[in-house]
């Protein structure tokens, strides 16, 4: 067991812990996503407590052998078209074969999609709860479980734990965990407390998922204060305390676990250019465009850096603004895509292996935090990978003081997304820095995953 976990569970505590608990995540054992990671690397911490894991996932990850680990296609169509691209480009590349048997699926699934959208408009990974309630239904029935665990990621994990719960049986004493990933509710401004019901479909059906997840599961939390406050404010059963006077809500900051011990810190190495690495994906609301907004009024004032800087974008192809800003400034030669990275035959590492070694080398790690008024609600799940790379930080952000605190104790450049001013400011002390070639190794203790895991064993301890 993690050193650190056991000195704060003495063995008394974790005896009297339920023992068999059913995982239910949509996302398991992918390499390089950060829904599956989030659980994955809880995995060696939970069988380190003694406890017997059973797994329910959707296809598009990797089977495990250390415990039973049960993976189903969703029984929608479009659910079903999805996963299945995934888990035949896992088994035969994205070919010949790919592309004529994905075709000849999509082409056959059509009209069964289209009926699907007409009757629940849901997104298409809702009817993967459909295998994974009836699956465990069955084991909650016939005794072999003691705990429901869902972590989403995709919400279709706590819609099967909602329903297995429900269904367990009349004198199950079954537990259930919900964990929270992103908000729910999306909220549309600073106004918006999320009080009312959305209109539209699917976010109706996920502000009533709230509701049932937070009146319902014994354990619920979510990764940031404001996400908790919020769903407070939404869900006031929240604020009553229970038998022992503890309160169903938690705040549980994920972490990540370190980097192989082989892969340890890299010392920093001056080059002719200085680069901001990015890792993971870019859209319209996490986009580059702030950034290369500024970059002109930069260049003006160091006209020398334009050869200099470099911003390698990796996991991600460039979403619409970026690609926008990047064509408006001809910056063509100072962003760089490398694209995603997979499983590498000839070196034997995996996507995840190869860009922590890319974290370690890089001059500055580029952290965005997006645009958008959840933003308030969330901390990407990059930063926490990012602070065992122990580089330097360029973080734009928004609206979230937990987030700024957090990235401060890690001596990260901060900057608000919205800000050119300041965006420039920043850049000009990372690029003076780079100039003195005083780019040292970040000395602040990362934040690791044992401590999310002995907050959730006591919060799991306080049911019995």
């Amino acid at each position: 067991m993690n050193s650190t976990m056991s000195s704060t569970m003495d063995v008394t505590e974790l005896e009297h812990l339920p023992k068999r608990w059913l995982i239910l995540a949509h996302g398991f054992n992918m390499d390089g996503r950060a829904a599956s990671q989030t659980i994955t690397d809880k995995v060696p911490y939970l069988l380190a407590a003694g406890l017997e894991l059973t797994v329910f996932s959707a296809v598009t990850g990797s089977a495990d052998q250390r415990f039973t680990h049960r993976q189903f296609f969703p029984w929608g169509p479009a659910g079903l078209r999805f996963d299945f691209r995934h888990w035949l480009a896992m088994r035969c590349g994205r070919g010949f074969i790919y592309k004529v048997l994905t075709v000849s699926l999509s082409a056959l699934l059509a009209p069964f999609i289209a009926l699907e959208r007409l009757i629940a408009g849901y997104s298409s990974q809702w009817s993967w709860a459909l295998p994974a309630a009836w699956h465990g239904i069955q084991l909650a029935r016939a005794g072999k479980i003691d705990l429901v665990y869902s972590t989403g990621g995709a919400w279709s994990a706590h819609l099967a734990a909602m329903w297995i719960k429900r269904y367990a049986g009349k004198n199950s004493q079954l537990k259930w965990l919900a964990e929270i990933h992103d908000p729910l509710v999306m909220r549309s401004n600073e106004q918006d407390d999320g009080l009312n019901a959305p209109s539209e479909r699917e976010a109706h059906f996920r502000y009533q998922l709230e509701k049932q997840i937070c009146l319902h599961a014994d354990r619920v939390w979510w990764f940031t204060p404001g996400a908790l406050s919020y769903a407070q404010k939404r869900n006031p059963n929240l604020l009553v305390p229970d038998s022992r006077g503890k309160l169903k809500g938690l705040v549980v900051l994920p972490g990540a676990n370190p980097p192989r011990t082989e892969d340890s810190a890299v010392a920093w190495v001056a080059s002719p250019h200085l680069h901001l690495a990015h890792f993971g994906s870019l859209s319209h609301t996490r986009s580059l465009q702030g950034l290369l907004n500024a970059l002109p009024a930069f260049f003006s004032r160091h006209p020398e850096a334009r050869e200099h800087l470099r911003i390698d974008i990796y996991g991600s192809d460039l979403d619409a603004l970026s690609a926008r800003a990047i064509q408006d400034h001809q910056l063509s030669g100072i962003v760089i895509t490398h694209g995603r990275l997979e499983f590498d035959s000839a070196s034997q590492q995996s996507g995840r292996e190869q860009v922590n070694q890319l974290m370690r080398e890089a001059d500055v790690l580029l952290l965005l935090h997006g645009n958008s008024e959840w933003c308030a609600e969330y901390i990407p799940s990059k930063a926490y990978e990012y602070f065992w790379a122990q580089r330097p930080i360029l973080a734009l952000t928004h609206r979230n003081p937990t987030f700024n605190q957090l990235l401060a104790e890690h001596q990260a450049y901060i900057a608000e997304q919205s800000n050119p001013s300041a965006i420039i400011a920043t850049l000009e002390q990372i690029y003076a820095a780079w100039q003195q070639q005083q780019m040292p190794l970040i000395s602040a203790k990362p934040l690791g995953v044992d401590q999310a895991v002995q907050t959730i064993l006591h919060a799991v301890g306080e049911l019995n």
